[in-house]
């Protein structure tokens, strides 16, 4: 095949966004070399199906996948089926627990339908890595360990803290950066992709590809996004993320609330905006900040649903938080709670509701100011409501519920 761009414009385009890039000399070597011979890189990422949900941390990697596939190279999704049941240990404190064979093909099967909303899948390849590493044999696997020592092991920096604070490593442990090594070996990939995270597990990628006379893989890692609390990384157990399989609503509701400081980052690493228009989006936030956070939220919202599903967001947004709206959505779920003789308390509303997961989440909202009723703050997660009243029940900015107290 031929390619539209030239070894040096691919590189430039691809380097745009990197955190790093091991080496640029090299990744050049392979474009001039593929340019040539009209062979396209493999370029290879792989995500362990730990969760169900895509958001837009991990969009951050496919979008630079994406890239390389527009420029004509054989994009390659791997779903670590089998590393799966072992979990990646980077950055854990301690040995994790094992998922299920039918957990990890239940989130693969979600995975496979989230990325086409980034990648093209016709020309995507979808590979598991049950396939290669299932049929190794036990002389295989200790090859594979003996192309690594122990001492390298305890390199990488979450192994070494666990180590020194006598923190028990499993040797499983031990071998998931290996697994994950020999898939580019399997795959006899050209690059390979991950987040700034994934560095260490990337290289020993490289070093095995050596090992088995292999031309080793540039690795290219991209920066880690910061949460809606812009402290923490986008994270699902840390509630801080947006779900590309959310609503337009809710996400466009959810970038809303992101801080002010953000907003250049999530326009670097989640819109498709040249640098010179992020370069002119961040002048105009100096004068203009809620509606650089529109514009961001609707071209994200639009991204994953379309731009009618981001128009409409917004101007639902608007309407219920604009400076005409109240603040009270249009339509707001209602629910009867059933309470004793002496009243239900507040906090128990709360969790009974759905608007928050336990009493102590509960409690915390009431204490920080973010539950209303009435559109009045409260302050007392013991108060008590009796049968017979009705209100409306609010926490923090978007959540409502219409409430009835019954006997």
């Amino acid at each position: 095949m031929s390619f539209a761009l030239t070894p040096k414009e691919q590189l430039e385009v691809v380097s745009i966004g990197a955190a790093d890039l091991i080496s640029k000399e090299e990744l050049l070597a392979k474009f001039e070399k593929s340019y040539k011979t009209g062979k396209p890189l493999v370029v290879k990422l792989g995500a362990d199906p730990s969760a169900p949900d895509i958001h837009l941390g991990h969009t951050v990697v496919l979008q630079k996948l994406r890239q390389f596939q527009n420029l004509g190279h054989q994009a390659v999704f791997l779903i670590g089926d089998f590393t799966g049941r072992v979990g990646d240990p980077t950055g854990k404190k301690k040995t994790r627990p094992a998922l299920s064979e039918e957990d990890v093909m239940k989130n693969a099967d979600t995975y496979k339908t989230q990325i086409g909303k980034i990648l093209d899948l016709s020309k995507t390849k979808i590979v598991f890595n049950s396939h290669w590493l299932n049929a190794m044999t036990f002389a295989d696997v200790l090859k594979l360990t003996g192309q690594y020592t122990v001492a390298r092991m305890l390199e990488r920096d979450d192994f070494s803290t666990r180590f020194k604070n006598q923190t028990p490593i499993s040797i499983v442990e031990f071998m998931y950066p290996l697994m994950q090594g020999y898939d580019s070996v399997a795959l006899q990939a050209d690059v390979e992709l991950g987040g700034v995270d994934q560095t260490f597990n990337l290289l020993v990628g490289r070093e095995l590809q050596r090992s088995y006379g292999q031309e080793p893989q540039v690795t290219l890692t991209l920066p880690i996004l910061e949460g809606l609390d812009g402290k923490e990384k986008m994270s699902k157990s840390l509630g801080n993320y947006v779900g590309i399989n959310e609503s337009a609503d809710q996400i466009f509701g959810k970038l809303m609330s992101i801080p002010d400081e953000l907003m250049p980052r999530y326009f670097d690493l989640l819109t498709d905006l040249s640098p010179a228009d992020i370069t002119a989006v961040k002048e105009r936030m100096k004068i203009e900040p809620k509606a650089v956070k529109v514009q961001l939220a609707r071209t994200i919202a639009a991204k994953y649903h379309g731009d009618a599903a981001g128009a409409a967001a917004e101007a639902g947004f608007e309407k219920m938080f604009g400076k005409s709206g109240d603040g009270v959505p249009e339509h707001v779920e209602e629910i009867n709670l059933s309470a004793p003789a002496d009243g239900l308390a507040l906090v128990k509303i709360l969790v009974q509701a759905g608007l928050a997961p336990s009493g102590g989440e509960a409690r915390r909202l009431i204490t920080q100011g973010g539950v209303k009723i009435d559109q009045t703050k409260q302050d007392d997660p013991a108060k008590m409501f009796k049968a017979g009243e009705s209100f409306l029940l609010q926490s923090g900015k978007r959540h409502f519920r219409k409430v009835t107290i019954k006997a």
